[in-house]
């Protein structure tokens, strides 16, 4: 059987609510309200699955749990890599089987979702500790077709991975926060202003001063993530 393929774009939001009522004015249904995510990356010693641009992910989305592996991705005007992913029961008893495996929790990441859907794809809308985001998620024609009808040029698609974004957010900012979530990055960080965004390889530059500033505090040379979320 052929490993499901997931085919994705993000864009910078300006206006969550202004977003949601153009959703409805294109036939897009509510699949779940604004829900609380989080999400903790697994690897083994040596960063091994990060090295090969693969991860490991643990989810949980309001009361359901997901346990996802994602291979390398291909990063085009689309990002595309092959998921293969799975309910699961109890957190926290995975958790333990990854540990007995030798995987360790490498990097945490929260969200607050909602899910957005016409029967063909979906939207998400994303607001995060380092401002608000949405990802269009179906096939690559449909996406482009979706993205034309919300206004979203090719030039503004973003490919980099929620890791990606929060070095880049990092870098902007001198945050010394190890994990994107909002005990670490500070609640009171602004909106993300909309400007275009090449979504090509070495865009970093670009995309960094797409991310409004939070709290400025000093420089930090880690870097917990590196494969795509």
């Amino acid at each position: 059987m052929a490993t499901p393929q997931e085919v994705e774009v993000k864009f910078v939001v300006d206006d969550l609510k202004a977003l949601e009522q153009k959703l409805r004015e294109l036939g897009f249904q509510q699949q779940t309200p604004s829900t609380h995510e989080v999400n903790t990356l697994y690897d083994l010693p040596g960063q091994k699955l990060r090295r090969k641009g693969e991860l490991l992910r643990v989810r949980n989305y309001g009361d359901k749990w997901k346990l996802t592996h994602k291979a390398k991705g291909k990063a085009g005007r689309h990002k595309s890599r092959s998921e293969c992913e799975t309910g699961i029961s109890d957190g926290k008893q995975i958790h333990g089987i990854l540990r007995a495996l030798g995987f360790a929790p490498s990097f945490d990441y929260e969200k607050y979702r909602s899910e957005w859907s016409d029967g063909d794809g979906y939207v998400v809308l994303d607001h995060t500790p380092i401002g608000d985001l949405a990802e269009i998620e179906g096939q690559a024609r449909w996406i482009d077709r979706t993205a034309r009808a919300l206004a979203i040029s090719p030039k503004d698609y973003i490919t980099k991975s929620y890791s990606e974004l929060f070095l880049d957010w990092k870098r902007n900012t001198g945050s010394r926060a190890k994990n994107m979530t909002f005990r670490e990055c500070g609640k009171r960080t602004k909106k993300l202003k909309p400007q275009s965004a090449a979504a090509s390889k070495g865009a970093s530059a670009s995309l960094g001063q797409r991310i409004t500033r939070s709290r400025t505090r000093q420089s930090s040379a880690e870097a917990e993530a590196g494969s795509g979320v």
